[in-house]
């Protein structure tokens, strides 16, 4: 690579790759990478790794040692300017001697939110700030929903036919899509902090809800339950420490079952209701406080769409397999919205369409009216 060329979009390129090193390890923090240039070489580089181990900066700053006076770092967000699980970047920004800092995007952060910015020029180091914004934005786009809403990006995820079917009316399920999606979609779980059910998928598939393992944070498994149904012999039992797993209910549990499962080590959320149901947003605002910031909804059609009443999915994964079940009384993905007409229907946005075997998936974000 001929460096002498190289542009701040080009050494910015070098940071994002670097960040994105961490996919899925990071949370509740975001995903950043760094790059220290020092006479058009670079000197040191680094990516935040795990939540609460140094952050992006500082590593590239160890590694680049005295070669960072004068130097200038490429940052894919904002440095910290407050403390922590760490101390402030920015203050070891400046002491470094950094000459010029050139930042991404602005940490939406509150505690930051541009103030480092302000200490850096102040400190009289050189700011340029607003590169790559589309793609750094996308790529913390759970973080900077949980830290300016306090509420989990949510995806919902479904397996579905054709005509929209991800069971028969008689329950059955395995398999609609092919094995290369079901893998596919197997790693896509070590993605998110939290992977979320409803009690008839509980009941009628049995999941065991396994992840690619992590590093540094397991995967948290909920289960929404507004009765407490759950079989004790349930296979997200045999898989799952009973730390990982969260059980949401309502007050209709009864006292003795709660008192059984929370004797295994189990989290149980007693909720408010909502039509008899878990109120999910005040159920994804308590998993928020427990540092979850992304939750992957695997169904069924009940949920997705009470999360879609509520408002609380971002984006949807569809893996839509070539087949027409054509019975009216099979299960969809998506059930309860009530929608009486074509213009009060869901749209979505930012399509990306991906084959995977004979299977589609379908990439869309919710599009909202604000």
């Amino acid at each position: 690579m001929n460096f002498a060329m190289m542009t701040d979009i080009d050494y910015m390129r070098i940071a994002y790759k670097l960040a994105r090193r961490a996919q899925g390890e990071t949370s509740p923090n975001p995903l950043v990478g760094a790059v220290i240039v020092h006479q058009g070489k670079i000197v040191g580089e680094g990516w935040h790794k795990s939540c609460g181990g140094d952050h992006a900066e500082i590593v590239a700053l160890k590694k680049a040692k005295d070669k960072s006076r004068g130097a200038t770092l490429y940052v894919t967000l904002e440095p910290c300017g407050h403390f922590g699980r760490t101390p402030p970047c920015v203050d070891q920004i400046i002491q470094g001697g950094i000459h010029e800092v050139i930042v991404g995007m602005k940490d939406p952060n509150p505690l930051t939110n541009g103030q480092s910015l302000v200490k850096l020029r102040h400190a009289g180091i050189k700011v340029k700030v607003g590169f790559l914004k589309e793609e750094l934005s996308r790529m913390n786009e759970a973080f900077i929903k949980y830290i300016t809403q306090r509420l989990p990006f949510v995806v919902a995820k479904s397996a579905q036919t054709l005509d929209g079917k991800i069971a028969s009316a008689r329950g059955d399920s395995r398999w609609i899509t092919s094995p290369e999606s079901r893998a596919y979609a197997h790693t896509l779980r070590k993605d998110f902090d939290g992977i979320l059910v409803g009690i008839n998928t509980v009941l009628k598939d049995n999941p065991f809800l396994n992840a690619p393992e992590k590093k540094f944070k397991p995967i948290k498994k909920i289960i929404v339950d507004s009765t407490l149904r759950v079989p004790l012999d349930a296979n997200i039992f045999k898989a799952s420490q009973p730390l990982d797993i969260i059980i949401a209910t309502t007050p209709k549990a009864k006292k003795a079952r709660i008192h059984l499962l929370r004797q295994k080590g189990i989290e149980i959320l007693i909720c408010p209701q909502q039509r008899g149901k878990v109120r999910l947003k005040w159920l994804l605002k308590e998993l928020a406080r427990r540092e979850i910031a992304s939750l992957l909804i695997e169904g069924g059609g009940r949920i997705i769409g009470s999360a879609l009443r509520e408002k609380l999915v971002d984006k949807f994964l569809v893996f839509m397999a070539p087949k027409i079940m054509g019975d009216e009384t099979a299960l969809p993905s998506v059930m309860g919205l009530k929608t009486a007409n074509v213009h009060e229907a869901l749209r979505l946005h930012r399509i990306k369409v991906k084959r995977i075997s004979d299977d589609i998936l379908i990439e869309a974000y919710v599009h909202r009216d604000h």
